[in-house]
């Protein structure tokens, strides 16, 4: 029998406690024993609604959520107890607060997560499938998943996501891939149910519950991978565009990372900033651009091509550059030869951060070169040819040529 547990003063003042689908009951006693020993039981209204639990200890999260959580913060150093659904270090409140607390204030008991009870009701290696959330995010998340073969868990919110995800699969050519909706797994109203694109249209699903995909290429499916350097009409643009061949060795030097963000300074049609998420999906990345027609084309790419948080600023550098974050990388597709675009740049990169820039005029190549002599880094010059017919035969018809300059900020010592 597991001893009761109670919260230790001098060790972490919040514990977080998660919940399955059958409730506190299902919660095993060193588990019950925390919360009986709480001074405060938070939660959502629907877990607080457990009889278990004390009407005199109940604290509501409520909304907005960030007030929810400056209430919290405000209680440390008492015990309190968090109660969240399943595992709440999987894209739960967990995570947000192990941003906020050094681990030592914070105890996490994870309950096993839905994507876990699904892998396990399907009988799919959890660590073989792509894991996806589409509760409070945009349904366009889905999209860069959509490979031939692949075993997709998408954590959903309600009838929206199901009729978008409809839309996205059926638009994308993978419609007739296997669809398996999971809801309340572990609990006592558990239900599975195959469906099909009309099922899911159809919506009436719970609102938490997760959509399994096994995914079935269609003969127009567009296969689009996340290594950079995706056709040039994948995307919709006005012929300024960093061309496929050179796109992807501008990513290559840009080098995507967890975490780290990306300037794309005179976006266009936003193809650097959007390659760099797809490349690296636990980066960020802000697009900047000022020409209207340009941003509305960034919008709709970002969402054809599944990257929706990807950040637009619609203005002119160096003037709309003031407030942003400070990036770990900057691309400068646009003004190569404005000084005073440059130094805003260059002051606000990050140090240790890189700085990527392609140049085809004369005068921006002039910039570049001056720029390598100051400060040093890298020039490339790539010139990439393509087939073209010449009457009845073919020749290799070049580009403009194109030189990049690449250049790392020296570290802080």
């Amino acid at each position: 029998m597991t001893p009761p547990v109670a919260i230790d003063p001098a060790g972490p003042w919040l514990t977080v406690i998660g919940v399955g689908a059958d409730g506190l009951q299902g919660l095993p006693p060193a588990h019950r024993a925390l919360i009986d020993g709480a001074g405060a039981v938070w939660g959502s209204d629907r877990l607080l609604a457990d009889p278990l639990i004390p009407a005199e200890k109940r604290v509501p999260w409520g909304r907005p959520f960030a007030s929810g959580l400056e209430r919290l913060l405000a209680r440390r150093g008492r015990p309190t107890v968090l109660l969240a659904t399943g595992d709440p270090m999987l894209w739960g409140v967990g995570a947000v607060l192990a941003g906020h607390l050094p681990p030592r204030e914070l105890c996490v008991l994870p309950a096993p997560s839905c994507l876990s009870l699904a892998a396990a009701r399907l009988g799919w290696p959890l660590h073989e499938t792509t894991q996806v959330s589409l509760h409070g995010r945009p349904a366009d998340r889905l999209r860069p998943a959509l490979v031939p073969n692949a075993r997709i868990l998408a954590l959903t919110a309600g009838a929206e996501t199901y009729r978008r995800a409809a839309a996205i699969l059926a638009a994308s050519g993978f419609g007739q891939s296997r669809l398996t909706i999971l809801e309340a797994l572990g609990g006592p109203d558990e239900r599975i149910v195959e469906a099909d694109l009309d099922g899911l249209r159809d919506g009436s699903f719970a609102d938490l519950s997760i959509l399994a995909i096994e995914v079935v290429t269609g003969p127009n499916a567009r296969i689009l991978p996340r290594v950079p350097g995706l056709p040039d009409d994948a995307f919709r643009h006005d012929g300024q565009l960093t061309k496929r061949e050179v796109r992807a060795a501008t990513l290559a030097a840009l080098a995507p990372l967890p975490g780290h963000l990306l300037w794309d300074v005179g976006a266009g049609s936003g193809s650097v900033a959007i390659e760099w998420l797809r490349a690296e999906p636990g980066a960020r990345a802000i697009a900047i651009e000022r020409d209207a027609g340009r941003l509305a084309m960034i919008a709709e790419n970002m969402a054809v091509l599944g990257t929706p948080d990807l950040t637009i600023v619609a203005g002119s550098a160096p003037g709309c550059l003031a407030g942003l974050d400070r990036p770990d990388a900057v691309f400068l597709g646009g003004a190569v030869s404005d000084e005073t675009v440059f130094e805003a740049c260059w002051t606000a990169l990050l140090p240790g951060g890189r700085l990527v820039a392609n140049a085809v005029t004369l005068e921006g190549e002039r910039a570049l070169i001056d720029r390598q002599a100051r400060l040093g880094g890298d020039l490339a010059r790539m010139a990439v040819s393509h087939l073209s017919p010449v009457g009845r035969f073919r020749a290799l018809e070049p580009g403009m040529a194109i030189l990049q300059w690449r250049a790392d900020k020296e570290p802080d010592p």
